[in-house]
């Protein structure tokens, strides 16, 4: 019992610490509501206001045509420009997209004959020029078949197609932006308060000051972990809530409870490896670079940001020992399939080991790191 009042009472401690300290809360608050809002709605991996350019050596009807088949929101309005502003313009950044129609296009499609369209593509613009051929590739297409239906018969295929989209059946990038941004706001987090935390206390002085005490460090480390870990799980709560179903209209197919549960697990794993870079740096600076080295890794290589299926099998391996690889699996299962305990208890497991891996070697980190000052 007494231990457990050790470990209560130093948890409040470090909730009063970080209630004095506003930069830092004010910091967390907005993560997990402005950041989270800013980055799912203002990022957008569809084709939106993506500027092209039109070269119409045909000056043709059909050329005209296509032309003005390209609109808002998909494109900006076409700028008709000459074959010489080509390359300047693509060097300068003006266009995305820069469509070459030659001349006699529109006789020779009339003819039976099959010419060439050249469409020049700004391929820094990654995302953009990936979604945009295809989108120029079917515009064009349609508007080709439509202008020679009354001098060619239309085949039709013998099968229809039909697509059925499951979760997301508008494709809106905000549903499954704000989710993963979430994601990476809980570890990224939860790292910061715990690491920062421990060098708190070793610069502030308070840490010989718990030392003298009849404290142990597992009590120690301990309230660490359900202090920040309490206070990250209550704004996630409110993140999920408020600014992703509330402002977002983002909608929550799964249980939230059963989300949260694993978000509590999650938190174990990442405040265990918080404590643990928190003893392996003795400055805030310091904490910060090995963040980056932890933080690009977990958060790039998790899932989240592409299909594990679409990285080489040996790091689709290495990982497995992530806690993060988990989290983005049983959180896209459940809030976005609606997936129950049977489908994602394995995941949770996994998180507990690995969690308690951390938790093992960060009380040892930090039992040496009191012991040698």
């Amino acid at each position: 019992m007494q231990c457990l009042s050790n470990i209560l009472n130093l948890g409040i401690k470090e909730l009063r610490s970080l209630w004095r300290d506003k930069v830092l809360l004010l910091f967390v608050f907005f993560a997990f509501t402005g950041l989270i809002y800013v980055v799912s709605s203002a990022t957008s991996i569809e084709l939106n206001n993506a500027p092209i350019a039109v070269i119409d050596g045909d000056q043709s009807q059909l050329s005209k045509r296509i032309i003005n088949a390209f609109y808002d929101p998909y494109f900006k309005t076409p700028d008709v420009i000459a074959l010489s502003a080509v390359d300047p313009s693509l060097d300068n950044g003006s266009y995305t997209f820069v469509l070459n129609i030659p001349p006699h296009f529109e006789r020779d499609v009339l003819a039976g004959k099959q010419p060439t369209l050249q469409v020049n593509i700004d391929a820094t613009r990654m995302s953009q020029a990936f979604i945009g051929d295809n989108y120029i590739q079917t515009i064009i297409s349609a508007e080709i078949n439509e202008f020679v239906q009354g001098y060619r018969s239309v085949y039709t295929l013998p099968i229809k197609q039909s697509a059925h989209i499951m979760f997301n059946p508008n494709m809106t990038s905000v549903w499954f932006g704000s989710v993963m941004e979430l994601m990476n706001v809980i570890t990224m987090i939860s790292i910061i308060l715990t690491g920062a935390a421990v060098i708190r206390e070793r610069e502030h002085g308070t840490l010989e000051h718990l030392l003298v005490m009849p404290l142990t460090p597992f009590e120690i480390v301990i309230a660490k972990i359900w202090a920040n870990g309490l206070v990250i799980l209550l704004l996630t709560t409110f993140s999920l809530f408020i600014v992703i179903e509330g402002f977002l209209q983002v909608p929550i197919h799964g249980s939230a409870a059963l989300f949260l549960l694993g978000a509590a697990i999650h938190l174990f794993a990442t405040t265990s490896l918080g404590i643990l870079l928190g003893t392996q740096a003795r400055t805030m600076p310091q904490l910060g670079l090995l963040m980056i080295l932890i933080l690009l890794p977990l958060q790039m290589l998790s899932g989240g940001v592409t299909p594990r299926e679409s990285m080489p099998d040996i790091v689709q391996n290495i990982m497995l020992f992530a806690p993060t690889t988990h989290f983005v699996k049983f959180a896209q299962a459940i809030l976005y399939r609606g997936a129950g305990w049977d489908v994602v208890w394995p995941y949770f497991l996994a998180l507990f080991v690995i969690g308690s891996v951390f938790f093992i070697f960060a009380l040892s980190r930090f039992r040496k790191s009191v012991a040698f000052g």
